[in-house]
């Protein structure tokens, strides 16, 4: 089968450099709202009987992102293509994992679904929220991680002062791996949520803080408000203000810029696996996941026997 790339239009920047790390070229598409908001996609190159990956990650405008996700599939479905890969870098919904009040949907386990009715064979991820997700699919899910090529891109940073800290208990498991990458302490800061855009610190578990260079790490950042509060609890524990943070999807949301700006963060780094703004209010180093993703690919290809 042929390789190909398809790119929707949430990161094209990312499905291109995926593309030339595979030493292909996109495929064309088009990608055109009529009047009335409905959205209407047209592959303007053939893809019948090729290896079709989809690069789109579903990130703000998240709806817009997964109904574009869904209409090319149905549009390679029917030029034709042999198999077809969702490549999600980004998942949207993945804090939807499970019923918090009871009358509610989980939100991820229906975006699963529609992704499994549009005729994907396989999905392709990096570093979801919850492991959880991969049992809401029923199709194969590539579930890859970014923190390695993190750990690597905040080495030189490392002093003996470092200290790895998880924001609240759901990145604890995300912080351990970078610890043990890193050799450095860690600890688990307490948090406590008081609305859908505010949170606080109520305590640090673990060794203290102290003089310590905090290392912050989480799996995304969206407003911003999980990050303001673990600076603003390390700071009050006596934390050096050598303030790094580190995320693999950087949304940026709402008020995130004005929050982040105003909070004494000396080095923050993330990856591509969303489109960033090219103008942000303080310095952000940006580490491409497309190798890790084109490596995947490559592997699924040659497995096929493409």
């Amino acid at each position: 089968m042929i390789l190909t790339v398809l790119a929707g239009s949430a990161n094209v920047p990312l499905a291109d450099a995926i593309a030339a790390e595979l030493g292909v070229t996109p495929r064309r598409r088009v990608a055109q709202r009529f009047a009335d908001t409905e959205l209407h996609v047209v592959i303007e190159e053939t893809v019948r009987g090729h290896d079709v990956y989809l690069i789109q990650p579903t990130s703000p405008p998240v709806d817009e992102h997964v109904v574009e996700l869904l209409f090319l599939a149905d549009a390679c479905r029917r030029a034709g293509a042999a198999r077809l890969t969702a490549v999600t870098p980004y998942f949207g919904y993945a804090r939807q994992d499970r019923r918090a009040a009871g009358r509610e949907p989980i939100g991820a386990r229906v975006v699963a679904e529609l992704i499994e009715a549009a005729g994907f064979d396989r999905v392709i991820a990096i570093d979801l929220h919850t492991p959880a997700i991969e049992g809401f699919f029923h199709l194969p899910l590539e579930h890859l991680s970014a923190t390695s090529i993190l750990a690597e891109a905040v080495r030189p940073v490392i002093t003996s002062n470092t200290i790895v800290v998880a924001p609240d208990m759901g990145a604890a498991k995300l912080a351990e791996r970078y610890q043990a990458l890193l050799n450095v302490p860690m600890v688990v800061l307490r948090k406590a949520r008081l609305s859908g855009h505010e949170v606080a610190v109520r305590g640090v578990m673990g060794d203290s803080v102290r003089e310590r260079a905090p290392l912050i790490v989480d799996d995304m950042i969206t407003t911003g408000a999980t990050i303001e509060a673990a600076v603003n609890g390390l700071l009050a524990a006596g934390c050096l203000r050598e303030i790094t943070v580190v995320a693999t999807h950087a949304l940026f949301v709402g008020p995130a810029l004005e929050r982040l700006r105003a909070l004494p963060i000396r080095r923050m780094t993330t990856t591509n696996s969303v489109a960033v703004a090219s103008a942000l209010p303080f310095p952000l180093q940006i580490v491409s996941v497309a190798p890790i993703i084109a490596e995947r690919i490559a592997r699924l290809t040659t497995r096929a026997g493409g």
